[in-house]
């Protein structure tokens, strides 16, 4: 399942822990396809804060893959 903008808005879809985030984030902002001024993936079009918090999401150029959603 490849994640979509419209996932953000399922209360089904889980979020990864901050900690997974935060890491997801510093791989992107080390990235060449990185836009600094609005946290934006060149290659996708994502917001890269929203879309990492996504368990589902998958970098399109393969630097980090899924992982397990939060337990609540």
């Amino acid at each position: 399942m490849t994640a979509k903008p419209w996932d953000m808005l399922n209360p089904n879809i889980g979020r990864v822990s901050e900690e997974v985030l935060e890491k997801r984030l510093s791989i992107c902002q080390t990235c060449e396809h990185f836009i600094k001024l609005t946290r934006q993936c060149k290659k996708c079009g994502c917001f890269m804060r929203l879309k990492g918090s996504l368990p589902h999401a998958e970098c399109p150029v393969g630097k980090w893959g899924k992982e397990e959603a939060v337990k609540e």
